[in-house]
């Protein structure tokens, strides 16, 4: 019986050794796994934020040739309708336009001794309506092309955004199981570690009630244990 206390006992004392060393490894491990999601989880936020970056002026284009076409369609309320088309009548490149192609209808009509005619002063007149007409539709198409990349840039964010999302869950998952990993062997470890103390604890009892080796009531000899 004592030989059995002394070899529980002996086990008793390398499990401590050994229950310490598997927890250290275990976290450590832990560590390990849960530093690896760590940075995972910065370097999908490093490269969320340097593509926002990247996309934020186009983003900003698009949104900006929005407002430009509501203003030209009256959605933005009629006095922005009136400013945006005033800018395109009386900007640059409708002067341009208009005295280019005033200059030419006049030599074409002083060519043909139509100069005063009705029809030309008719011409004349209706000139500028069409041509600031076609500005603004060519004004509207150039932004629509704006607002489509700024649709697309949108887009490209935020399929982006979703999947730095789930792969930052996905990292957070995986330290969270480390984590649990490391608990649960630890766990083991102890419930080890307690249940050899709680066998030789039944085995001195075992032996006290038995009176062996002077516990309970009586003794043995010493040769009756060997």
């Amino acid at each position: 019986m004592w030989g059995s206390i002394l070899s529980v006992g002996a086990s008793i004392l390398g499990g401590m050794k050994a229950r310490d060393s598997a927890n250290s490894a275990a976290g450590a491990a832990g560590d390990a796994q849960s530093y690896a999601a760590l940075k995972q989880i910065e370097e999908q936020k490093r490269q969320y934020n340097e593509t926002k970056a990247l996309l934020a002026p186009y983003v900003t284009a698009g949104k900006s040739a929005v407002g430009a076409q509501q203003d030209l369609l009256g959605i933005g309320g009629s006095g922005a309708q009136e400013q945006a088309i005033y800018r395109l009548a009386y900007g640059p490149q409708m002067s341009a336009m208009v005295q280019q192609g005033e200059n030419a209808m006049r030599q074409n009509a002083s060519a043909t001794g139509g100069l005063r005619g009705g029809n030309f002063q008719e011409a004349l007149a209706q000139f500028r309506p069409q041509l600031l007409n076609q500005m603004i539709q060519q004004q509207f198409s150039n932004l629509g092309g704006l607002t489509s990349v700024g649709a697309n840039a949108a887009a490209g964010q935020a399929n982006f955004g979703q999947q730095s999302s789930g792969n930052i869950q996905a990292a957070l998952g995986q330290q969270g199981a480390s984590q649990a990993g490391v608990a649960m062997a630890q766990g083991r470890n102890n419930a080890q570690f307690w249940g050899g103390l709680g066998q030789m604890g039944s085995m001195m009892g075992s032996m006290m009630g038995s009176g062996v080796g002077g516990f309970g009531g009586g003794s043995l000899p010493m040769g009756s244990l060997l």
